[in-house]
């Protein structure tokens, strides 16, 4: 069974888990973006541990990534922010198939990239295999 990284905004942290939770429930093995919740833990930090703590996040999923068999971007009604498209970058540039949730994407460059489009676990299973 091939494995399957997940890039997305967590302002979509539900949809993520529950996409992450089918392809698990079907034998896929996931890497999912850490979706912290910044709310009172961050603000207390100083800006040089701010930038420590987003550089290990940044490069923990570039990692996932490059374990990862297949990169999947949740980008529900075309939403991909400055991460999500910095990790888009990374997975052309190591050869990595992406698929996406959504068509909307109104970035011309980063639409061409995606394979497929594909709304549910059961279908990118189907990639997989």
């Amino acid at each position: 069974m091939k494995s399957v990284v997940i890039c997305g905004s967590r302002r979509y942290k539900p949809e993520i888990i529950r996409f992450a939770n089918g392809l698990i429930k079907l034998g896929v093995t996931v890497y999912a973006p850490y979706l912290h919740e910044e709310k009172d833990e961050r603000v207390k930090l100083s800006d040089q541990n701010k930038k420590i703590i987003t550089l290990g996040l940044a490069h923990d999923h570039m990692y996932k990534i490059k374990m990862a068999d297949v990169v999947y971007v949740y980008n529900k009604a075309g939403y991909s922010g400055v991460s999500t498209t910095m990790e888009i970058g990374a997975a052309l540039a190591l050869n990595k198939p992406l698929y996406a949730y959504s068509n909307e994407d109104k970035e011309l460059c980063r639409h061409a990239l995606f394979r497929e489009i594909i709304k549910s676990p059961k279908k990118l299973l189907a990639k997989l295999k």
